[in-house]
């Protein structure tokens, strides 16, 4: 099993960023990939960025260049910067592992709000 707590979501204006923090109960050496998701209300779940560790990450079209993925290893911690953050961004963000055997754990889900 893996429990995954995500913090640093809120509120920002267009234009400015944010860093979410999703940290592991496990080490993320036992775990295969991380990722982010995220839903807006109304519409469906969708892929924001995925990691595989050994792997090349993989961002969606909409975040290229604006979003970024890192890790520290010590804590058990990976993150996702948002920069240029635009009101289409506005959604819950969910933390993602995924871990051999196979198995799927989701955060908590964290709100960000880009609103002037």
């Amino acid at each position: 099993q893996v429990q995954l707590v995500e913090s640093g979501g809120g509120l920002v204006q267009p234009g400015g960023s944010l860093r979410l923090s999703c940290a592991a109960s496990r080490s993320i050496f036992s775990i295969n990939a991380m990722g982010w998701y995220r839903q807006a209300p109304g519409k469906q779940r969708e892929l924001v960025a995925l990691m595989p560790f050994g792997g090349i990450t993989a961002y969606a079209d909409s975040v290229k260049g604006r979003f970024t993925i890192s890790v520290d290893n010590a804590l058990n911690t990976v993150y996702l910067q948002m920069n240029s953050l635009k009101p289409e961004d506005t959604a819950v963000y969910y933390c993602y592992a995924t871990i051999f055997g196979p198995r799927d754990f989701w955060g908590q889900g964290t709100q960000v709000t880009v609103s002037s």
